[in-house]
This record gives C-alpha cells, structure tokens and sequence, in this order.
C-alpha cells in the first residue's frame, strides 16, 4: 500500500515536514527522494583562474 506521501510532489511533502516535524514517515520519504536524484558534481579549480567559475568560493560562501 502507498503512502500518502508518495503522491505528493517533494515541494508538498518539503511544506508537510516543516509543519508536522515529528513524522518520521514522510521525513523518510521525502530523504529517500532527495538522495535518488542526482546532484550536480563541480570540477576542482586547478588554478586560481578557474576560481572565475566558483563565484561562491569568492565571496567566502560555505554553503550555497
């Protein structure tokens, strides 16, 4: 049997975690969904001129 869960889009289920915290079930979900889907992989700069294309390492940003 499906959850509920599994019918909603992860934006909706992203706004039912914030309200109900304390359900692990659709944390779960919503984890298991996160981690399906792959990130996006950024290539190390190999010189300081490659550091044009990191604009947050710039800044000082540690996360983004």
């Amino acid at each position: 049997m499906k959850s509920k869960f599994e019918a909603m889009s992860r934006q909706e289920l992203r706004t039912y975690i914030l309200q109900n915290r304390d359900d692990d079930e659709a944390f779960q979900v919503y984890m298991d969904r996160a981690l399906a889907e792959p990130g996006e992989i950024y290539p190390a700069p190999q010189t300081i001129d490659d550091l044009k294309d990191f604009p947050f390492l710039k800044r000082g940003v540690t996360s983004y």
